[in-house]
């Protein structure tokens, strides 16, 4: 309740008497005193008076009284000033509260004018008492009912709490907290929060606040657990919060960047194993509705039934897992063994390509280098993909996390010596000559390059080591493979690396095979010069086509695309002997045919085809 007091210019005192009970409070004013008095507190009982500074041309002082009822706190504010008569004892279980208006008596000089609650005005006139008559509720109950309809519902139970003036633990059926004062000399704290007494012991979360946490001489932290989801309740439909939530904050400070995380560990049954952990926190001074950031958290898996979250920050915060399904594999068993055959026929594809350019004694040169880099790549992708199901199954992390190397690099490499073929045959077939580069430069090309790539990689951390796939027709067997974690720092690494590197095969490819079609009606020696056109276009189809399709494994692919990938891909190698065998007949056609020129010019146009 708000008003003026209207008094006169001689000496004043504030005057009160309170006592413990639910029955009524008065609050009135005369020429020297303003009184407060009644049974209204849970525990306090005060009685005293306040002698007032006295202005001598001041014939009127506003003043607020403020009772809350949860604190058993009563404040009475008079020129500005507060002066705390009852002061916080805790949190009452039931108080006394719902004031409603009962008698006023009117006066005809000094008194209490414009009496207002909550703003709004009760008398204009002068008024010499108003008396206000309460209930007994539970207390505490309303204030989570309360708290659980605003959207800063979590911020107003950690200020109620830090203003209860305890330390120690501090329950509310919504929410339990322990305040802990960190003195001088403070080194930490390890603690197991409070909580109802349904949660068993074992489930209950716990807590690591560092020494860097304090700052000041002295200062509190408030350390709240949540069972109830209904304050947090919001954010994005597509995730489900873990019912345990913990809030952390420190008297009158903003807490971020500290060098030494705050640990907090969550106790929870098994996932299936289809759903991933992750910690997420809501900073009310950023979002005023429910937002949970992946910000300034991160997740430890300790096993199944225990996530620990390392949060660099705190203030007003909630910190939580967040459960979100996996991505699932339709046909995996199909698709599964499709690869293996399809890698089993490569392998031996490349075995027999790679002999076949041993003894050719024909385009000894770069074209042959290129050649035989292109095998030899394939060929290790195809082998480190066979043998990384097998060797994940083994459980050993070194081994798995050098398998998953050993596959990124093969790939990286294919698609580099991929890259080099285009640019390549392209060069022989637009200038009709072998280029001037060094051997070292296909190499470094086709091997460096990777390597390089592999190596800033590994020196990041967390990219390589045990992947699982969850088919989508049984959410109860897993796939193991050898590759690229499930992390953040790994798909960004695949859609800047790989995504990156299909992109160049596939558009140089296209621009290339283009550029052919578009030159062959003008050139004549084109035109005659078929083979040159037949090997650019089966390099597109073999290289654009196939690994084209892997710029879209962001997006969803149907089954009949994620079929023909699977089968085109895993026969890579089968494709590059076809090719090749195809290109090689068309050269003894050439060499054989003397129809419709000179056996000269038939000859020089073959030989122009041989590094193609």
């Amino acid at each position: 309740m708000c008003g003026t007091w209207r008094h006169g210019n001689a000496s004043r005192n504030l005057k009160y008497d309170l006592k413990t009970g639910c029955k009524e409070i008065e609050i009135s004013a005369n020429e020297r005193t303003l009184s407060i008095q009644g049974s209204i507190t849970a525990k306090c009982t005060q009685s005293s008076s306040i002698n007032l500074e006295s202005k001598p041309l001041q014939n009127q002082s506003p003043f607020c009284v403020f009772w809350e009822p949860l604190l058993d706190l009563l404040i009475v504010q008079l020129n500005g000033k507060n002066h705390t008569l009852c002061r916080p004892n805790g949190l009452q279980e039931t108080c006394c509260t719902d004031l409603s208006q009962e008698k006023q008596e009117t006066s005809a000089l000094y008194g209490i004018v414009n009496g207002s609650i909550y703003g709004d005005t009760i008398r204009y006139d002068v008024m010499e008492k108003y008396t206000f008559q309460g209930d007994t509720i539970n207390c505490k109950k309303k204030f989570c009912d309360e708290a659980s309809k605003k959207p800063n519902g979590a911020k107003m139970i950690e200020e109620v709490v830090m203003k209860s003036n305890k330390t120690g633990r501090v329950d509310l059926p919504c929410a339990q907290s322990t305040v802990i004062e960190m003195k001088e000399g403070f080194t930490g704290l390890s603690l197991t929060l409070p909580a109802p007494r349904n949660v068993a012991p074992n489930m209950i979360p716990s807590v690591y606040l560092p020494s860097c946490l304090k700052s000041r001489s002295t200062s509190k932290v408030v350390c709240t657990y949540y069972k109830n989801k209904t304050l947090f309740q919001g954010g994005s439909s597509d995730v489900v919060l873990l019912d345990d939530i913990v809030g952390l904050s420190v008297e009158n400070e903003i807490i971020e960047n500290l060098p030494e995380p705050v640990r907090i560990r969550f106790y929870h049954s098994p996932l299936p194993s289809n759903y991933s952990r992750r910690c997420v926190s809501w900073d009310t001074r950023k979002d005023i509705k429910v937002n949970w950031r992946y910000d300034g958290c991160e997740t430890v898996k300790i096993h199944d039934r225990e996530t620990e979250c390392c949060c660099n920050l705190l203030t007003y915060f909630a910190i939580l897992v967040q459960v979100e399904k996996k991505a699932t594999v339709h046909h995996l068993e199909a698709l599964t063994f499709i690869t293996a055959v399809g890698c089993a026929m490569s392998l031996v594809s490349c075995l027999v390509l790679f002999y076949w350019l041993c003894k050719c004694r024909r385009g000894k040169g770069q074209s042959l280098l290129v050649h035989r880099g292109v095998v030899v790549a394939t060929f290790f992708l195809c082998l480190c993909f066979s043998l990384t199901s097998s060797l994940a199954k083994t459980g050993n992390e070194t081994i798995c996390k050098i398998m998953g190397t050993l596959l990124h690099y093969s790939l990286l490499s294919t698609l580099c010596w991929m890259t080099v073929e285009m640019f390549h045959t392209f060069f022989l077939v637009c200038c009709v000559s072998s280029s001037t580069l060094p051997l070292w430069v296909f190499y470094l090309a086709g091997f460096g390059i990777p390597a390089i790539l592999v190596c800033r990689l590994l020196s990041i951390g967390d990219i390589y080591g045990l992947r699982k796939i969850m088919p989508s027709e049984d959410d109860t067997s897993l796939y193991f493979m050898c590759w690229m974690l499930d992390s953040d720092k790994s798909r960004l690494a695949h859609h800047i690396i790989i995504i990156g590197l299909l992109a160049v095969v596939v558009s140089s490819g296209i621009v290339m095979l283009f550029f052919v079609a578009t030159k062959i009606p003008n050139r004549p020696e084109w035109r005659k010069n078929r083979m040159a056109f037949f090997s650019i276009w089966g390099l597109t189809c073999l290289f654009c086509t196939t690994w084209g399709l892997g710029l879209f494994s962001f997006v969803p692919f149907s089954e009949a695309t994620l079929f023909l990938f699977c089968i085109i891909n895993s026969c890579h190698g089968v494709f590059h002997l076809l090719r090749y065998y195809a290109i090689e007949r068309m050269k003894k056609r050439c060499e054989l045919s003397s129809d419709g020129g000179s056996r000269g010019s038939v000859m020089l146009q073959c030989r122009d085809d041989e590094g193609v």
